[in-house]
């Protein structure tokens, strides 16, 4: 006989042998995410069940559609006002997770959707996990990304499970897996169809067979001796992209796990650890990158439109991979350039994109299938969305785009990818200059979250906001900009770019420059960064942007452009390429001054006011988050304008009226310094 119990935020069944299925549905919320509230319930729920003899098995599983459980509701780590009060917490997850592991009878995690974080850890605490093999389904510990640690059981259990290396490789990088790569790793026991799902979880709740085991290797993986060897090589691989003192958690469970392996006292510890560096400047910065990409992602979501054809226009690096990833996503795309010749190299590089995303032949042959070759420009008239993509000249995206509007349905949008050229320039030419929108990706398109929508003076809302919700649909952040030369991202970026470059003729080395701001707590030096982006693309955007607020070009910039030394596309730049990998100098004896990062930021930083003073974009938050998305600007800083904050306006005019009469009048302090 089947009885219901409905909680505030669980539903409690109890089906006709006694398996009680353990329902989340967090009250208010789209998505389940574990609070106080939530875990005083399960508490509850939990001592009904241990004290009910004739419970035969609990199955944990989700009420809502959108995922299982998206982790601890990341609002709590806001809130906390001392480690003491996030102590608390911890420490109750903690204790109701290890009650789960106790249990005599099966408990099993029956997944569908998203498992993160403590929603993981609440199924790593289960004896079986069963899962839908479908493309939504992502299971993992992405903890690492916020600037904590799992402190959960996470640290000690998944180890526990399949071996160190491949635990600690998905806890120290926050990588989700499918469910049928986390079933061959070993934390999943079963990743079956959405049919069979149900019957999978009640067959390990009627059978209970043994549960999974690590194999003697992974065991040994796991053993003092070899723990301290294991953790050697870990550190060294983490601080390749992480250094200790920005990033303190990957340390942590890396200095964790080899002092206490994944003995049971270890769960303590691990709480500890992450109670310790939960209120952290880094946390708090990165939970905050959180909320911002939340923001972002929360654009155009009103808007219903939804693009089922994409014509793009130039078959370039940047073109071909806009609609490789367009297609990617499920959209039908075709591609047009002068002739097939110059096309066939985007589709070769689709089929590698492909490939690796995709991984199955079926799904890679699907993906190519909805990418076609168009040199003559038949998709134009059936196209929801129209992207020019060609080289960065006026005249010419003028021309076409007088073209494509006799062409068009007058529904479609028409989208300019161009990196500095105003629209308002571009739509002078046509009849209806309100319907082009800049859509501006940046390199290289697969890996790049964010996408700057472009407002020229005469944009329509309409095709804005069909622009913003088609981002969103191919799975990038919207950034909503004013068309001013440069845009945001560019605008801030090329005076960082060209100060370098500046101390590069001034003669201080390009791998003392790039250390310099690496250790700031930029992904990449700027000179690897040109030679990454082409010198011919640096040489352009900063001679047009020249044109508009003054400031001359390097003159061996523009004669390596002029030799054709582009940087990494050609083998050579600033540094040497090899297959595509650089080829490191030797260590210099230069003592480098101690200037030399504080001049580049400064400049990064007295250009993103002046965005504001402009009004290129509407708020100090959204220029943090395009310059951390669409740069990489040191997450842990909280991008530049909480920087500024964080270090104090005052502190940062002063040093810059310091430079200005130091090193020239590109540092004089913009006026919008006075008003933040």
């Amino acid at each position: 006989m089947n009885q219901l119990i409905q909680y505030q935020n669980w539903q409690v069944k109890t089906d006709g042998d006694n398996i009680v299925w353990l329902y989340f549905d967090r009250a208010g919320r789209s998505t389940n995410s574990i609070s106080p509230a939530v875990l005083d319930e399960l508490e509850q729920i939990l001592e009904e069940i241990s004290n009910d003899n004739s419970v035969r098995a609990i199955i944990f599983a989700s009420a809502k559609t959108t995922g299982f459980i998206a982790g601890a509701d990341v609002e709590q780590f806001t809130q906390f006002k001392s480690k003491e009060e996030a102590m608390v917490f911890i420490n109750k997850g903690q204790d109701l997770f290890k009650k789960i592991a106790a249990f005599k009878i099966p408990t099993i995690a029956m997944i569908k959707g998203f498992c993160l974080g403590g929603g993981m850890e609440l199924a790593l605490a289960c004896r079986y996990r069963v899962a839908e093999d479908g493309a939504k389904t992502k299971l993992g510990l992405p903890e690492i990304l916020l600037g904590i640690h799992p402190g959960w059981g996470g640290c000690v259990r998944l180890p526990r499970l399949i071996g160190a290396p491949q635990a600690m490789n998905l806890i120290l990088t926050g990588r989700t897996v499918s469910a049928k790569a986390a079933a061959k790793l070993g934390f999943v026991d079963a990743a079956v169809p959405e049919r069979h799902l149900m019957r999978a979880a009640r067959y390990y709740a009627l059978k209970a067979p043994a549960p999974h085991k690590t194999t003697f290797l992974q065991q040994l993986t796991n053993h003092s001796f070899i723990r301290s060897m294991l953790a050697k090589k870990m550190r060294a691989e983490v601080q390749k992209k992480a250094l200790p003192e920005y990033y303190p958690a990957p340390y942590a469970v890396i200095d964790l796990w080899e002092k206490n392996g994944i003995e049971e006292r270890a769960l303590a510890l691990e709480a500890e650890s992450l109670g310790n560096i939960a209120l952290s400047e880094t946390a708090r910065n990165l939970v905050r990158i959180f909320f911002l990409q939340d923001r972002l992602k929360s654009l155009g979501k009103q808007v219903k439109f939804s693009a089922k054809h994409v014509h793009v226009v130039g078959a370039g690096t940047m073109g071909g991979d806009i609609a490789a990833w367009c297609a990617l996503r499920g959209i039908t795309v075709t591609l047009q350039d002068r002739e097939p010749k110059f096309i066939a190299p985007a589709i070769k590089r689709a089929a590698d994109l492909y490939k690796k995303k995709l991984k199955e032949p079926r799904l890679v042959q699907a993906a190519l299938d909805r990418l076609m070759p168009d040199p003559n420009g038949t998709g134009i008239g059936k196209a929801d969305i129209i992207i020019e993509a060609i080289f960065e000249n006026l005249e010419a995206k003028q021309a076409l785009f007088k073209d494509l509007e006799q062409k068009c349905k007058p529904t479609a949008v028409l989208a300019t990818n161009t990196s500095s050229i105003p629209l308002d320039e571009i739509n002078a030419v046509l009849q209806n200059p309100g319907r082009l929108v800049g859509v501006h990706f940046f390199n290289p398109v697969a890996m790049m979250q964010l996408v700057e929508v472009v407002q020229g003076q005469v944009s329509s809302s309409e095709f804005l906001d069909k622009a913003t919700a088609f981002v969103r649909q191919i799975d990038r952040l919207p950034l909503p900009v004013k068309s001013h030369p440069g845009f945001l991202v560019n605008r801030v970026l090329m005076p960082y770019l060209m100060e370098a470059m500046t101390l590069l003729e001034e003669g201080v080395p390009a791998s003392v420059i790039d250390q310099a701001a690496i250790k700031f707590g930029m992904p990449m030096g700027p000179i690897e960064l040109a030679d990454t982006v082409g010198l011919d693309v640096c040489f352009a955007v900063a001679k047009n942007l020249g044109n508009y607020f003054g400031g001359a070009v390097p003159v061996r910039l523009e004669k390596m452009v002029n030799d054709k030394i582009l940087g990494k596309k050609t083998g050579k730049g600033f540094y040497t390429y090899q297959n595509g990998k650089l080829v490191k100098d030797k260590p210099l004896n230069y003592h480098p001054s101690p200037d030399i990062a504080d001049r580049m930021i400064l400049r990064m930083l007295n250009e993103s006011a002046a965005c504001l003073r402009e009004q290129v974009i509407a708020d100090a938050d959204l220029l943090d988050a395009g310059m951390i998305f669409g740069t990489g600007f040191a997450p842990f800083r909280g991008g530049p304008m909480h920087y500024a904050q964080a270090k104090e306006i005052d502190m940062i005019v002063t040093r810059l009226r310091e430079f200005s009469e130091k090193y020239g009048e590109r540092f004089k302090p913009d006026a919008q310094w006075e008003k933040l």
